[in-house]
């Protein structure tokens, strides 16, 4: 069983015989009230997101969720398949309702996280960095950089991102899956 401050993001809580992750944690101290923890927390299984607040006298069960390595290998008509590697005959497959805020960052062969639960794959988690090529992006205008500045660009998933004016067309960049944002530039 947790407590209300053993809340953190990325925790896997058990309500309602269903899983769920907290994608945000605040712990809130207000004056002459006793302290709360305020989470919003997404379903593993459904994808709905809600906001729950936790007091300290409550406690909630830990879901147990067992992870395991996969590999994604292709979208066809709304439907993401992956399968395990070393093993192509385990495949399986999530349809892009289920894991949409994760299925603009899958390429071919991206190796992500299977999240078991009741011996059902329930969801993935993809790697926190990706390295993607850009396969568009508008020239850095000359005067443009003094400042520093950004430019939105496309890459080869077809993901768009807003990235620094030095980064080209032809360039690798890594890509930071939680936050939806540029974290470098890995190579031309």
């Amino acid at each position: 069983m947790l407590t209300y401050n053993e809340l953190r993001r990325g925790t896997f809580l058990l309500l309602d015989d269903e899983p769920w992750v907290v994608e945000e944690f605040e712990f809130l101290r207000m004056q002459q009230r006793k302290p709360v923890a305020k989470v919003k927390i997404k379903s593993l299984i459904t994808g709905k997101v809600q906001e729950r607040t936790f007091h300290q006298n409550e406690s909630v069960e830990e879901a147990v969720l067992e992870k395991m390595p996969a590999r994604f290998l292709y979208e066809s008509r709304g439907e993401f398949w992956f399968d395990e590697p070393g093993n192509p005959k385990n495949r399986f497959s999530f349809t892009r309702e289920e894991i949409a805020d994760i299925a603009e960052f899958l390429k071919p062969n991206l190796e992500v996280i299977a999240l078991k639960f009741d011996e059902k794959i329930i969801n993935i988690e993809p790697p926190v960095k990706v390295d993607y090529k850009v396969v568009m992006a508008p020239p850095a205008i000359r005067g443009n950089t003094a400042q520093g500045g950004n430019k939105t660009v496309t890459l080869e998933n077809g993901l768009e991102i807003q990235v620094p004016l030095f980064v080209n067309e032809g360039d690798i960049i890594r890509v930071n899956t939680q936050l939806k944002t540029y974290v470098e530039r890995v190579g031309k």
